[in-house]
């Protein structure tokens, strides 16, 4: 039997509704993963961190103050700078088709707008721990692009 799936979703920059990001975190955890939330109001830093105490799989960041641009390639960055980019990064929230784009090019494995079905966020988080992306652009809300193997 394989070790169930780690997840860590924060709540980045000045964002004070947490709400979705809670149901996102049980909606994991009723799917058989270990979910650690690290409240409101986190930095990259502290994300990133927690992500290495915690020796997670997938990091889901929840946004919606339209900070993503400065956020998720701050992680990203600590990422690499800390040797751990076998760590996935999801991202929900408000965020526009372009700037989806703009994040799945930089190395986000999933971005998942309003009306992403929990169904959807689930089987993305799956994914993104084994380490695969789905060619997919679903109409609810989900982003995904293949890995460099699955081209």
């Amino acid at each position: 039997m394989n070790p169930p799936i780690r997840v860590l979703v924060a709540k980045p920059g000045l964002d004070g509704h947490d709400r979705g990001a809670k149901v996102i975190a049980r909606a994991l955890r009723d799917a058989g993963m270990e979910v650690i939330y690290t409240g409101l109001r986190q930095t990259p830093e502290m994300i990133v961190n927690a992500a290495l105490e915690e020796d997670v799989q997938v990091i889901g960041l929840s946004i919606l103050s339209g900070a993503h641009n400065a956020i998720v390639p701050r992680v990203l960055e600590l990422l690499r700078e800390r040797e751990m980019s076998d760590v996935k990064v999801i991202v929900g929230g408000i965020i526009p088709d372009e700037d989806a784009r703009q994040l799945l090019a930089q190395g986000v494995a999933a971005v998942f707008q309003p009306g992403a079905s929990l169904d959807a966020i689930v089987t993305g988080v799956r994914s993104a721990a084994q380490g695969s992306r789905n060619n997919i652009r679903t109409g609810d809300g989900a982003h995904c692009t293949p890995s460099a193997g699955e081209r």
